[in-house]
């Protein structure tokens, strides 16, 4: 799939630069070529002698190096990519990038560009998490820059949290994605995915037993067929797929914030199981027992209805709004109704109750509910029904 595609890779300076050694070799291993560019910073993990090795090419490093001017231009390094990809993608980077900023190479390289660009970020938790950072990275979706990552685990700095640049397995299946020349090639679908956790105290939380299997496996079959997907999803017991821009929520409340962040789709597919409710008095302190037998008092509110929001909308509403109903009794009667009373195009129902095994398992039964009717599939792997449902989405799309 890679084979003939040409990559401008950037790295920048990180701990992470270590991993955009292999990157190369496995885009190398698909056909791809590597032009690789380094920042200063990076030149400090790796040097342009060990990616050169790798790329089988000259490294590029500064902007003014006068006989790469005449050789190419950096207008014409910039643009002559069939991709770019910023990996590790530092707070520095991205920040320079947000505020169009060209004061080295690489960054002139990215405002000079009209080539689709992809990053995987990586940087310190507390960086990560920086409003900065998250200011930037808004504005970088915004601008249509495609995200791989970050994963969550331990830092070099013996931090624990997200900030980790995904793996080069990922971030090539990202790559993989945002070249395809799939159906769904040019096409933006939202997908959420997961449960939500609502906190009662520091400690404990409400949430149900969604894996978020079948979110992540229709967000897979949806990239195969060439769309840039945003993934929302919750605290999932799957990691997400390749190949999609990932954004991780907790409650209720900030995945619609993402959601609507996120907008405009072609399409939204939401499949999170979201909590209907959440404590409106979380505690600040984990909630002890005082010796008394006395209980304590929670006192709920209604989560808002993000499928009800989305179907509603009268701007940037996408043209096509796929519900799911988890029911446990009357499937199709349920579901039939909250299409309607939603909004949505279709609704996607399936039998939940504890017999089944389905949530929380790798098989699912669903029945799709459209305007047309109701139509029953047979039970199969969630991956077998992502994928037809995501044909059904592109037969859809097409008109």
């Amino acid at each position: 799939m890679l084979a003939g595609k040409r990559i401008l890779l950037i790295l920048g300076g990180g701990i992470a630069a270590y991993k955009a050694l292999d990157l190369i070799r496995q885009l190398g291993r698909e056909g791809a070529a590597v032009t690789p560019v380094l920042t200063r910073a990076a030149e400090e993990f790796v040097t342009p002698l060990s990616v050169s090795a790798l790329a089988g090419v000259k490294v590029y490093r500064d902007l003014f190096d006068l006989t790469d001017e005449a050789e190419m231009g950096h207008i014409q390094l910039s643009r002559s990519a069939d991709l770019i990809v910023v990996a590790p993608a530092t707070a520095d980077l991205m920040a320079k990038m947000a505020q169009g900023h060209a004061n080295d190479l690489a960054s002139t390289l990215l405002l000079a560009t009209d080539t689709p660009v992809l990053i995987a970020p990586a940087m310190n938790v507390r960086m990560w998490q920086h409003p900065a950072t998250q200011r930037n990275l808004a504005t970088l979706r915004g601008d249509g820059v495609q995200v791989v990552g970050p994963d969550e685990g331990e830092m070099a700095c013996g931090e624990f949290g997200p900030g980790r640049m995904a793996e080069p397995p990922a971030i090539v299946a990202a790559i993989r994605a945002a070249l395809a020349d799939g159906p769904l090639a040019g096409r933006h679908v939202l997908v959420t995915s997961g449960p939500t956790h609502e906190p009662i105290d520091p400690v404990r939380y409400i949430a149900n037993r969604s894996s978020g299997a079948q979110g992540t496996a229709i967000a897979a079959a949806l990239a195969a067929l060439g769309a840039r997907v945003t993934f929302v999803t919750g605290p999932a017991s799957v990691p997400p797929p390749g190949g999609v821009t990932v954004v991780r929520v907790e409650t209720a409340r900030q995945m619609l914030e993402a959601v609507e962040d996120a907008l405009p789709a072609d399409a939204a597919v939401f499949a999170a199981a979201v909590a209907d409710w959440r404590v409106t008095t979380e505690a600040a302190q984990k909630i002890k027992k005082d010796g008394t037998g006395r209980l304590p008092v929670l006192e709920f509110a209604e989560n808002p209805d993000i499928l009800a929001t989305v179907s509603r909308r009268d701007a940037a509403r996408p043209a096509l709004v796929v519900g799911f109903a988890a029911e446990t009794d009357d499937v199709v009667a349920h579901a039939t109704a909250k299409r309607l009373r939603k909004g949505c195009d279709w609704i996607v129902a399936n039998d939940v109750s504890p017999a089944t095994g389905i949530m929380g398992g790798t098989e699912n039964a669903v029945t799709l509910i459209t305007a047309e009717g109701a139509e029953t599939w047979p039970r199969m792997a969630k991956e077998a029904v992502a994928a037809r449902l995501a044909d059904r989405i592109v037969a859809a799309l097409r008109g």
